[in-house]
């Protein structure tokens, strides 16, 4: 705690109160050093912001100064006045913003910490997850970090157990991700054992007290679970506060739905046409090992590279570092199912390769893996080039601190989307029936998933029939479609970025091309959206496009 408390004692007076001469500048700097303090852990697998060390505090009194602060933000980002300003720093104004309102969703509009039990699980085996993400080696530095994280591990669940007002779908999921805790921690602690050196005996006491803490808080809650609440829907008021407010999206959670449904009735229809064009095509040989497969994605990546820059489809900067793929030791493997194994690097990491841990290939995998088994391109893509490391790799070189560090899923991960279907129908898998057929089965999941997010949302779909609708709709893995309901339900919002950032995206090209004629560059088109890549897409519309009818829909909707 003396480090977090040192981190505050060094901010600026201006960091809690606001100057007589406030600047858009200066509120985004504070907002973002109080955030690297305060931001919740999360199982997204997008990387945020790089965070200040120290012990995390979710008791009552640490809240109720996160509420204050928060108050004093709000009241200097309404204080200000930007009609005069240009769009460009109207944008970022926005940015503010949504980053703000952010953080009231989370403390008040949907306060996970208050009523699911899986939020304090984000808060312990994630935060323990995202330190181990990075490949070694392991500096004193990440030792202490690692150390520390699990060591906060028993306060924090005995926070968790004086705040919650547990929702008993959410207590139930939590049960069931805890089941074989001991045996995971375990393998981590055995696993870093080797790597620890003269951390070693500290490692295994906080591991082993982590674990004991983490096994009593799944059986406090197997305790305490028939006098919870069954209804877990947020409703449509907070979900719109989401969608309008922090989203920035211009549209009603029923427009989403129907959105999605019309472009999966495209997607089966070209889904269904590829398949009888490939009636007598070779299926797709797995690797045979996972050496194999990492030198699969070496040699794809390399060529997807040379492919958007001879197509003129994308700029790849020569200094890029690059997307890999590695087997994951046990003390990461231990953390499959909780979230995603991937690492993006960071803003303070641009130079290191960015990495995706996998499992061995097999018939067994689950759904991605399966692919990036068969033909790395699938996930790779979307992924790593020209996806999430490399759309988050050239955000992070922005030069607009603002859009440096402002996140925002639906831009992420819509980027991330669209990259498949743009490479596909760009021609990449023009070689590879088998992956065109892949790339269109993700595209049906995309699709649904809106469905499942706005669904759950409202108290139209129980997690339980959200995952028989994906697994017989995708149709996938009755294991990859629980775990997908499971963190749609508790994450509401996140499902519908796939596919309506890709619909922005696609309709903002096209308004493009006939803004330019003649004159429109797709490779001009993508640098930009690729380089906002973080920054919402109605933005991105208003200043690329000049025209803020989003933006105000945005504003009528949120009223």
């Amino acid at each position: 705690m003396q480090r977090l408390l040192g981190v505050l004692l060094l901010l600026p007076a201006t960091f809690f109160s606001q100057e007589k001469t406030d600047s858009l500048d200066r509120l985004a700097s504070d907002f973002w050093t109080w955030r690297t303090i305060y931001r919740p852990f999360t199982f997204d697998d997008i990387p945020r912001i790089e965070r200040a060390t120290g012990v995390r505090d979710w008791s009552e009194a640490a809240v109720e100064k996160q509420r204050a602060d928060l108050a004093k933000f709000e009241s200097r980002w309404s204080a200000m006045h930007p009609n005069a300003w240009p769009v460009a720093q109207k944008v970022d104004y926005r940015l503010i913003g949504s980053a703000i309102a952010r953080v009231r969703w989370e403390l008040d509009v949907n306060p996970r910490w208050q009523r699911d039990p899986t939020f304090y699980i984000e808060q312990t085996v994630g935060a323990l997850q995202e330190e181990l993400m990075p490949p070694p080696p392991f500096n004193e530095v990440r030792w202490r970090e690692i150390v520390m994280r699990a060591e906060n591990v028993p306060s924090i669940l005995d926070q968790a157990k004086l705040n919650l007002k547990a929702v008993k779908p959410f207590a139930q999921l939590a049960i069931a991700s805890l089941s074989d805790i001991d045996a995971r921690m375990k393998r981590v602690g055995a696993g870093l054992a080797p790597l620890a050196s003269d951390h070693s005996a500290r490692v295994q006491a906080a591991m082993t007290k982590a674990s004991q803490a983490l096994v009593e808080y799944r059986e406090w809650l197997k305790q305490n679970l028939s006098a919870m609440r069954p209804d877990f829907a947020l409703g449509e008021n907070a979900y719109g506060f989401f969608l309008h407010r922090v989203a920035l999206l211009p549209y009603t959670a029923h427009q989403l739905l129907s959105m999605a449904r019309q472009d999966f009735d495209r997607v089966l229809a070209m889904e269904s046409y590829e398949h009888q064009r490939d009636l007598h095509a070779p299926e797709l040989k797995m690797a045979a090992s996972s050496e194999e497969e990492i030198a699969r994605m070496v040699r794809d990546e390399a060529s997807t590279r040379r492919y958007l820059t001879a197509h003129e489809i994308l700029t790849v900067p020569s200094d890029l570092p690059h997307w890999t793929l590695r087997l994951a030791p046990d003390y990461v493997a231990a953390f499959d199912g909780f979230s995603e194994l991937d690492d993006f690097t960071s803003p303070a990491r641009l130079q290191q390769d960015g990495t995706r841990w996998i499992d061995p290939p097999s018939g067994d995998l689950p759904y991605f893996f399966k692919a990036y088994a068969n033909d790395t391109r699938t996930t790779g893509v979307h992924e790593g080039v020209p996806g999430h490391f490399f759309q988050l790799s050239l955000a992070w070189r922005n030069p607009d601190p603002i859009r440096r560090q402002f996140y925002d899923s639906g831009a992420n991960e819509g980027i991330g989307f669209y990259a498949e279907e743009m490479m596909l129908q760009a021609g990449l898998y023009d070689d590879s029936p088998r992956t065109r057929e892949i790339i269109y089965n993700f595209a049906r999941l995309r699709a649904l998933r809106v469905e499942a997010d706005v669904k759950l949302a409202l108290g139209e779909f129980s997690i339980a029939q959200a995952a028989d609708y994906l697994a017989r709709t995708v149709p996938m893995d009755r294991k990859t479609a629980e775990s997908e309901a499971a963190d749609f339900s508790t994450a509401p919002g996140l499902a519908i970025a796939y596919e309506i950032g890709k619909l922005q995206i696609e309709r903002m090209l096209a308004q493009r091309r006939l803004q330019l004629a003649d004159r429109f560059k797709l490779r001009d088109f993508h640098d930009y959206v690729w380089s906002n890549g973080n920054v919402p897409l109605s933005l991105q519309r208003w200043e690329l496009l000049g025209l803020d009818d989003d933006v105000k829909k945005v504003d009528e909707l949120a009223r």
